[in-house]
């Protein structure tokens, strides 16, 4: 189970185990005295977007809609704007090995005392993280013996 400030979201291996979830997540809020409001409950789903990401039972995917935000990003003009984007791309760096070393040239450029220039390394590093973000893979829970 994850709980993210309103959202619930109750996974299982299987519908035995996740209506056991679903039981005892339902229990404790009632226990609690904490409320769910119906009309925005969704149960028994197969996929679930949450928190900018699609929940699968076989995986977890970068959601397409905030991938798109990245890809459309402009080359940043300052330091300001190299941050954003790499608040936004750092979202989702699990999905892309080598996160920090890619974005290492761009990162530089937040240091303070650093005069901001976008070099040729700035924009191969802005590209490949932009590329390697919109075939990022899925992330799988391990399982036990394989």
């Amino acid at each position: 189970m994850v709980v993210f400030i309103g959202d619930i979201l109750i996974y299982s291996r299987d519908e035995t185990e996740h209506a056991e979830h679903l039981r005892t997540v339902l229990h404790i809020l009632r226990y609690k005295k904490l409320f769910a409001k119906f009309s925005k409950s969704e149960f028994w789903l197969r996929e679930v977007g949450f928190l900018g990401h699609i929940v699968l039972g076989d995986g977890i995917w970068v959601d397409p809609s905030k991938i798109s935000a990245i890809v459309d990003w402009k080359v940043p003009r300052n330091g300001s704007e190299v941050r954003s984007f790499l608040g936004l791309a750092g979202y989702y760096r699990r999905f892309v090995k080598g996160f920090s070393m890619i974005a290492t040239p761009m990162t530089k450029l937040l240091q303070i005392y650093v005069n901001f220039e976008w070099s040729e390394k700035c924009q191969r590093s802005f590209e490949q993280l932009k590329a390697l973000l919109t075939e990022a893979p899925v992330l799988v829970q391990p399982e036990p013996g394989k």
